[in-house]
């Protein structure tokens, strides 16, 4: 029994690797489980036994890398203590995770994943956590009396920035012009103005 579950541990693994660099090349909408049976050589009955459906399967990849975003992140900006680090800090931090491991940022931020599925709405949670992640850090970073009165303010561009990285992301991965660093650096410049909110000025 011990030999059989270590067995059926390893195919999941295996099924999750090459479902996540189908994912990440073709994007949710476009692999079937056909595809990714062939690809691990099992039979479709079994994904459906392991993962319930490829929305199951999909979730099941995209949920490890999303907490990898987060955590990579939090850990950035921990340190920092002015906004204009947590800025660069969490900034730097977001195009090191897209750097090192591509193929999770593709599927954490699939733009084919069907509007109203379970995929898309928690992609859109881990969206929201990130958000709320990068505004908690600035709003930390003000005089305790004067938090409340920036919270919506800070918030707003914290969405607009988490935004604007995305967008930017998508671009250096199509085009590869630039480092990641500099890719970060970029948008770092363009936005820190515009995170100090007026009731924090």
């Amino acid at each position: 029994m011990p030999r059989r579950n270590s067995t059926s541990e390893r195919r999941k693994e295996q099924t999750l690797e090459a479902a996540r660099i189908l994912f990440a090349e073709r994007g949710f909408a476009a692999v079937t489980m056909d595809d990714i049976a062939a690809a691990v050589g099992v039979t479709k009955p079994l994904l459906y036994t392991y993962f319930g459906n490829k929305e199951g399967l999909y979730l099941a990849c995209m949920e490890p890398a999303a907490a990898a975003l987060v955590d990579t992140v939090a850990a950035a900006v921990e340190a920092t203590e002015t906004r204009a680090e947590t800025l660069r800090a969490g900034v730097h931090a977001f195009f090191i995770f897209v750097d090192a491991d591509r193929d999770a940022w593709r599927v954490l931020f699939d733009e084919t994943l069907p509007a109203g599925a379970e995929p898309a709405r928690r992609a859109a949670e881990q969206r929201e956590r990130l958000t709320s992640l990068v505004a908690n850090a600035q709003l930390e970073r003000l005089p305790e009396e004067r938090r409340e009165a920036a919270r919506v303010e800070v918030e707003a561009i914290s969405a607009a920035m988490l935004g604007a990285a995305e967008a930017l992301a998508r671009w250096w991965l199509r085009t590869d012009a630039i480092p990641a660093a500099q890719a970060a650096e970029l948008l770092v410049r363009t936005i820190e103005h515009g995170l100090i909110p007026r009731h924090a000025a």
